[in-house]
């Protein structure tokens, strides 16, 4: 069984300030699932260690897509 495939994702606070991170499909989805609930903070593993986040503070999450492109088309 391959391991899983981290994602890119960015995290996009109050202020302007964003953080970039490769997380694990489940961490992705402990992270959005918490967005809705009731938590302040969210610790979320990455792929080289983890961070805490404040969920007041989060404006966005942005998950890019790993599809590859060719050429300049849409």
């Amino acid at each position: 069984m391959s391991p899983e495939r981290h994602q890119k994702v960015s995290v996009g606070f109050a202020g302007g300030q964003v953080l970039a991170v490769r997380v694990a499909p489940a961490a992705l989805k402990g992270l959005t699932d918490s967005l809705d609930g009731d938590r302040r903070w969210v610790e979320l593993e990455l792929e080289d260690g983890s961070v805490r986040i404040d969920l007041a503070q989060v404006a966005y999450v942005r998950v890019d897509s790993d599809e590859p492109r060719v050429g300049f088309g849409a």
